[in-house]
């Protein structure tokens, strides 16, 4: 049912509410990146240290000729990241009030707080969309279930990745890791003990010109998708039963794999080779891009003792940052 509102859109009964607020987390591909979008299975996880905040209020202030929206993100983005967001977060607003039955066009005021870094393949951008969508619902007094929250995620992910797999859509709100295929999910079991260390390269990737390269890569050379999709769902279907059953090694080993795939693609580069070798030579039981590639960042599996040693040597190589990520942390509830 629609809210009364007011000649500005402003629901009436919601007058006191004068701001909302919503909430997402950063993600990484275990295994899986680019194959997903062929149908391959991927392998994702929620990072919940790494968050973005949204609030959405009214606007003291008219439309300045961008439209009904002013859009503020905190830290240093660079311009370009800004005004990609801002078009995506745009026609997600438009899409909102659409399907939420929000008449008028109130000017609004978002601002957006986080500490996700952009273009690191983390979901910076599925994160900040998810926490906006939380904070019009909450603004307007509409209930958001989880399937329009995607559908909504997706028209922003969409404007500024081009063909989106949804697997960051979802991840992004996720409680626990996810098995993501052909837009479906399920969590995952998870019965191996260590640490996940996600380590920043300090470049910005860029997902839409890595997809482009993996293209041009397939045209020409014919059968290179097919041998490319089929050797990414075999990594990744063999991980999850590593994950599932204990097989921390296997788990490992397949994650540097996946990595050598992507590499062989042409989308590694120097500095996320350097962040691969220390992890690996520090004793990390696996290490892998995670993401679109041409930079970003690198995911290793460590044993817990071995912990500190590889944050410190990825540190020494170049990262710039660094999350642990605990397995066992995220096996509260397992299904």
């Amino acid at each position: 049912m629609t809210l009364p509102t007011s000649a500005e859109g402003v629901p009436d009964s919601r007058r006191t509410r004068s701001v909302g607020i919503g909430r997402a987390h950063a993600k990484a591909i275990l295994l899986g990146e680019h194959a997903v979008v062929y149908g391959a299975p991927a392998l994702a996880l929620p990072i919940p240290q790494l968050t973005v905040t949204a609030s959405a209020g009214w606007s003291s202030q008219p439309g300045d000729g961008q439209g009904d929206l002013s859009y503020t993100v905190t830290g240093s983005p660079s311009r370009a990241m800004v005004t990609q967001a801002s078009d995506g977060l745009r026609r997600l607003t438009a899409e909102f009030r659409a399907r939420m039955g929000v008449s008028g066009r109130p000017h609004l005021d978002v601002i957006l707080d986080g500490a996700i870094p952009h273009g690191r393949g983390l979901g910076s951008s599925a994160a900040s969309s998810r926490a906006i969508a939380f904070a019009l619902a909450d603004l307007f007094g509409r209930e958001l279930d989880e399937a329009t929250a995607f559908e909504l995620v997706q028209t922003a992910e969409n404007m500024a990745h081009g063909r989106a797999s949804g697997v960051d859509a979802m991840t992004v709100g996720a409680l626990r890791p996810l098995l993501f295929q052909a837009g479906r999910t399920r969590e995952l079991r998870l019965g191996c003990e260590g640490l996940f260390i996600v380590a920043d390269s300090g470049e910005p990737g860029s997902t839409r010109e890595a997809v482009e390269l993996l293209r041009e890569g397939f045209e020409r050379r014919p059968g290179a998708r097919a041998r490319f999709v089929r050797r990414a769902a075999r990594l990744t279907e063999a991980a999850q039963l590593d994950l599932a059953e204990g097989r921390a090694g296997d788990l490992g080993r397949r994650m540097t794999d996946y990595h050598a795939l992507l590499r062989a693609a042409r989308l590694s580069t120097g500095p996320i080779e350097r962040l691969v070798d220390a992890a690996l030579g520090a004793g990390s039981l696996g290490a892998k891009i995670t993401g679109g590639g041409l930079g970003g960042c690198m995911i290793a599996l460590a044993p817990p003792q071995r912990a500190r040693e590889v944050t410190r040597r990825l540190h020494e190589a170049g990262a710039v940052q660094t999350w642990l990520v605990p397995l066992k942390g995220l096996d509260n509830h397992a299904p």
